[in-house]
């Protein structure tokens, strides 16, 4: 059998769901690697090299403080023996070609960055390492039962001794129980407290991040862990199908418990989560309708937009067998549209702009769907709060315009009908808005500014009144001079008199 190292991966981006998005795209155990940092910046990361001696660095090109260019210089500089992968996007190739003179092992491009971009990129990087170089091992019957679970879990092939597997573990069934701790506590502790009230049963054996479990029957230990998650909420556990073969082991755990820990995360509540009490999914996770919600937000239909987003989250909370890190991404990519659309929409964003940052931080760190949603909740309510504290400015923006329009049109025939048109308002809320935020309804204030100009024709003008009546707007004369009196107290013709008489 040949084995090598484990490559150790330094990743470098200032952009926080990039760094993400890395380290989800892959299983890096499986494949050969471990991430042993992340980086916002190039100064950032030489002191990680320092500390943590990666083999491959995965940098971003273009970063505040120190940027992948540079990084790749100093690096190359000092430590010659680490090898660079560029992150770049399409218009930065001139950057790229420098660095390739620097000696970087190969680039990907930010749009196409996908989990086989990142691994043929990698495995060029191994190529140059020699201590990363596949070294021949035929001491499998040497092995500890220890790395003999760890390279079954690797994925390899091992020969490995029955009888050694025997003496160690007596029962003829296994199981994997993985552990979810949230606050106090650790997986060895829980080792601990298992063995004190089930040893005589079942047998178990720690590993990285599951305890391996050798029993006859299992019943009563699904029964005492539904129990303790019960009353002992730092605790949540899923367990695989029960197996006979121990060299199944990887097979299950990638197959079955990996999947069950990703599930994990949609059922909180769960104190024990198993393949046999997963529900059916029965509404398909469609893609969120990202027109209509844009939408209704450029319309300020926010509330509608609003229960479009909320339903397609219950729908999408359902869907188990999403991707954790899809699921996350899609609610900072909300937040992050959210804000920008709103701040194209002159809303005083700044406070929003300002805490998204510490949403995305939260999402990333959540530990279950329904965290993630009352995340959601709270970034809605302060959403709300911007959009109402700009209201007051956007109406009495919207009612000087509309004055404004009046004045300036007063000589045609208007209607509120036609103004409301204009302003994209209906006309039943447009009469309204309009007696709310003006001490006239719409066709008094409409009134008083063409007799307004009327009184000025009648004394600076030699127009007839009824000509003038039709210069400002009025087609009936008669009409006219019944609206003219009303407001002055005097009709046209007695005003004109009284005018020239000063």
């Amino acid at each position: 059998m040949t084995v090598r190292e484990r490559g150790r991966v330094l990743i470098v981006d200032d952009e926080v769901l990039i760094r993400q998005g890395i380290k989800h795209y892959l299983n890096w155990e499986q494949e050969g690697f471990e991430i042993v940092g992340e980086a916002s910046n190039g100064k950032e990361a030489l002191q990680l090299i320092e500390t943590e001696n990666p083999h491959i660095i995965i940098t971003d090109i273009v970063m505040p403080i120190m940027d992948g260019e540079e990084l790749t210089r100093v690096v190359k500089e000092r430590y010659p023996y680490i090898e660079v992968i560029i992150l770049s996007s399409f218009g930065e190739f001139d950057y790229v070609r420098s660095t390739f003179q620097n000696g970087v092992v190969d680039y990907i491009l930010k749009p196409k960055l996908d989990a086989k971009g990142i691994l043929k990129a990698l495995h060029a990087a191994v190529k140059r390492i020699p201590s990363l170089q596949m070294k021949e091992n035929n001491s499998n019957v040497n092995l500890s039962i220890e790395q003999i679970i760890q390279r079954l879990i690797a994925g390899y092939d091992v020969q490995y001794d029955e009888k050694q597997i025997g003496d160690t573990f007596p029962y003829h069934n296994y199981c994997l129980l993985g552990v979810t701790v949230n606050g106090v506590g650790s997986v060895k502790s829980l080792q601990v407290e298992l063995e004190e009230y089930v040893s005589e049963q079942y047998l178990f054996h720690l590993e990285k991040d599951f305890l391996l479990v050798n029993g006859n029957d299992f019943s009563a230990l699904v029964q005492h862990l539904n129990a303790f998650g019960k009353s002992n909420l730092h605790y949540q556990f899923v367990m695989s199908e029960t197996f006979t073969d121990f060299s199944q082991l990887g097979n299950i755990y990638k197959g079955s418990l990996a999947k069950l820990l990703n599930y994990r995360f949609f059922f909180p509540e769960v104190p024990l989560l198993t393949k046999e009490i997963l529900p059916s999914i029965e509404n398909d996770c469609m893609d969120f309708n990202l027109d209509l919600f844009t939408s209704e937000m450029k319309r300020k239909n926010f509330e509608s937009a609003f229960i479009h987003l909320r339903e397609h989250v219950e729908i999408m909370s359902k869907c188990y067998t999403m991707d954790v890190y899809e699921y996350k991404s899609f609610f900072g990519n909300v937040i992050f549209n959210v804000t920008v659309l709103l701040g194209n929409m002159e809303y005083e964003v700044r406070e929003l702009n300002q805490s998204k940052y510490a949403y995305f931080k939260s999402i990333d760190e959540a530990k279950s769907a329904n965290a993630v949603i009352e995340l959601l909740d709270q970034f809605i309510l302060e959403v709300r709060q911007c959009i109402n504290s700009s209201k007051d400015h956007f109406e009495n923006l919207n009612i000087k315009k509309l004055l404004e329009y009046i004045k300036n049109h007063y000589a045609e025939p208007l209607t509120l009908s036609e103004v409301a048109k204009h302003f994209h308002f209906n006309p039943s809320y447009l009469s309204s808005y309009f007696s709310n935020h003006s001490d006239e309804g719409f066709i008094e204030y409409l009134n008083r500014i063409r007799i307004e100009e009327a009184s000025k024709l009648l004394v600076e003008r030699r127009a007839t009144i009824s000509e003038i009546s039709g210069m400002v707007g009025y087609s009936d004369h008669s009409y006219f001079c019944k609206v003219f009196k009303k407001f002055t107290g005097l009709s046209p013709s007695q005003y004109r008199r009284k005018q020239n008489m000063r």
